[in-house]
């Protein structure tokens, strides 16, 4: 068990499809050799952490462990914009929210030690994983990994990019989610079993962590399911906030 640029670039552009970077935040988004604040382009990966919150655990009756993190993995092609409609997955009756805290990885690394992890943040990002809890259930009792439940297209909804300089203290964050007005999850970053430092080091002693790449950190309690037409807005606290109309089922397909 394991114990627990914007290079090229003028100072006026940014890539296509990205906000252009404050003055005072472009150091953070130099750090690696890529512009850092459009990471859902080209980052690689996202990495999940599951039960991160005690009582979100609980509140799906599921264990909770203090020893080591649950992690799992959704691809790039989750990622989706604000704009853009949130599509629930065909195979899906019963899908939910979960509003979290994304960790932007900026500078890559492998067995990085805990008291360097945050010289690898960038920054951050406010995220939803979206979750097919029937299917997930189903996967639980056969002893199957959660893809189907996790790693659907559409299944990663992301905010702007958050330079590191605006959060001083990841822990001390209000993560909030709203759906058609009326709050459904409210909770610290503080409440989180395995803090942000701890998190990159022990992802990066099984998973080379990489620029680019999105740590989802958990959530907390209050996750329900979503319907067509449905409004979710989601915030942490002053610093950016975010909203997707939930559009319906994706079309399936014939084999």
């Amino acid at each position: 068990m394991i114990n627990p640029s914007l290079a090229g670039l003028s100072e006026s552009e940014s890539l296509p499809g990205c906000k252009s970077v404050p003055t005072d935040t472009r150091a953070t988004a130099r750090m690696g050799s890529r512009n850092l604040s459009c990471f859902w382009e080209w980052g690689r990966k996202i990495v999940c952490v599951g039960r991160n919150y005690a009582e979100h655990a609980r509140e799906l009756e599921n264990p909770v462990s203090t020893s080591e993190p649950l992690l799992f993995l959704k691809p790039p092609s989750a990622y989706l914009r604000e704009g853009s409609p949130l599509r629930l997955p065909h195979y899906s009756s019963n899908v939910h929210h979960e509003v979290e805290l994304g960790v932007v990885v900026a500078k890559g690394g492998s067995h990085i030690p805990q008291g360097d992890a945050m010289d690898h943040v960038g920054g951050y990002a406010l995220c939803l994983d979206m979750t097919a809890r029937d299917v997930q259930d189903e996967c639980k009792k056969k002893g199957h990994p959660w893809t189907l439940a996790k790693a659907f297209d559409c299944s990663c909804p992301v905010s702007d990019f958050i330079p590191k300089g605006r959060v001083p203290d990841p822990q001390r964050l209000t993560l909030w989610l709203k759906v058609n007005g009326q709050l459904r999850q409210r909770g610290s970053t503080s409440q989180m079993i395995f803090p942000v430092p701890f998190l990159v080091h022990y992802i990066s002693r099984i998973i080379r962590l990489e620029e680019g790449d999105l740590i989802l950190t958990g959530t907390p309690a209050g996750v329900s399911a979503v319907q067509a037409h449905d409004e979710l807005q989601a915030g942490i606290d002053d610093l950016i906030t975010m909203k997707f109309t939930v559009e319906g089922n994706s079309p399936s397909y014939s084999q």
